[in-house]
């Protein structure tokens, strides 16, 4: 949900509305720790939730243990103690991200004080920040379903081992076009912002190249180290080469993952979330999670058949962007992103 400021800070900065990102800052706070009550309630019921779809129940007990972090403060208890530590290091990064807005010089300008216009119109946030969510939500759920089906394999606790470090592996991957993706999405919303849609465009075309050429450099170093990667997990050879296998998946699921990754960040940049969450939903559960389940379940693929699945997922979430991204009208994008930032309260008179 957070991910509706890529949109609304960006084009504000670009409009050189600069008040307006400490008020959206402070709505998004106040709104998303309201949502965040029913969410740790869920995670404090995970565990049980797991047994309910039929997973083994070793497996759900560690999965309760990871997730309850946030209720359950029992230092020094094994995987307890580390997710507290996670815990513990995420509240340091927001006491450094709240001092560093608060004394640099270069939030002077978008950082004003606390102002009760955070109070006005949720709604207007929500409706961004809500496909926002889903937008991002229904592509990691597609991939977290996989290891809940691989639960539901012959031999579970293999599949599920070798699933977890595939997507471990995907998920440390992702970082490099996620931070492709970031930036794209905070250059083309202030670019729009600043009514310049040519240069919006242009950044679109220099990020999907640098995307393409990492999701292919990531592709030969998987292919490389494919028969040792499995050892920074496990000793057990079966384990070992059976992620020796999903390595070479995994690199054309990368590569299609990076480059989808900077154009969902053009999507947020531009406002596009629904057009985003759409795409999202039929592309993972029309497509990939069906082909997943056909390919593990039917044609007896077992977990290697789940990510095959999931490939055909991801491959036509890229094509509808890529096509959406192509047919662009920039000049009008820029006209719309101006028109979301003077419609916003208390917009400033530049002319003044």
């Amino acid at each position: 949900m957070a991910s509706a400021l890529d949109t609304l800070c960006g084009q504000a900065f670009g409009a050189r509305q600069y008040h307006l990102l400490g008020v959206y800052k402070q709505r998004a706070m106040l709104l998303l720790t309201a949502v965040s009550v029913p969410l740790a309630v869920a995670w404090y019921y995970t565990g049980d939730i797991l047994l309910l779809f039929g997973q083994d129940a070793d497996i759900a007990a560690v999965c309760h243990l990871g997730v309850c972090w946030a209720l359950v403060h029992a230092a020094g208890m094994g995987s307890r103690g580390a997710a507290l530590g996670n815990a513990v290091s995420y509240w340091i990064n927001v006491g450094v991200l709240a001092v560093y807005v608060r004394v640099s010089r270069s939030c002077k300008k978008t950082w004003t004080g606390f102002s009760m216009e955070a109070f006005r119109d949720p709604l207007s946030f929500f409706r961004l920040a809500i496909p926002s969510a889903l937008m991002v939500c229904l592509e990691w759920w597609s991939f977290e379903l996989l290891v809940l089906l691989s639960g539901l394999l012959p031999n579970p606790k293999l599949e599920t081992s070798v699933l977890s470090i595939t997507l471990n592996t995907a998920n440390c991957l992702f970082m490099i076009p996620f931070g492709l993706g970031a930036a794209i999405s905070t250059r083309v919303s202030n670019e729009l912002g600043a009514g310049r849609p040519r240069a919006a465009r242009l950044a679109v075309r220099v990020v999907t190249l640098l995307a393409t050429l990492e999701g292919l450099g990531m592709a030969l170093v998987l292919a490389c180290v494919r028969y040792v990667w499995g050892h920074a997990y496990s000793d057990e050879e079966e384990v070992v080469a059976y992620v020796a296998k999903m390595m070479l998946v995994l690199a054309v699921s990368n590569f299609l993952d990076g480059i989808q990754c900077v154009l969902s960040g053009v999507a947020r940049g531009c406002g596009w979330q629904k057009i985003g969450a759409c795409i999202n939903l039929g592309a993972f559960y029309v497509v990939g999670v069906p082909a997943a389940y056909l390919a593990a379940f039917v044609l007896r693929a077992g977990g290697l058949g789940l990510w095959m699945g999931i490939i055909c997922g991801v491959a036509v979430q890229t094509l509808l962007f890529v096509a959406i991204t192509s047919r662009t009208d920039w000049q009008k994008e820029a006209k719309m992103a101006k028109d979301r930032v003077f419609s916003s309260s208390l917009p400033i008179d530049l002319a003044t």
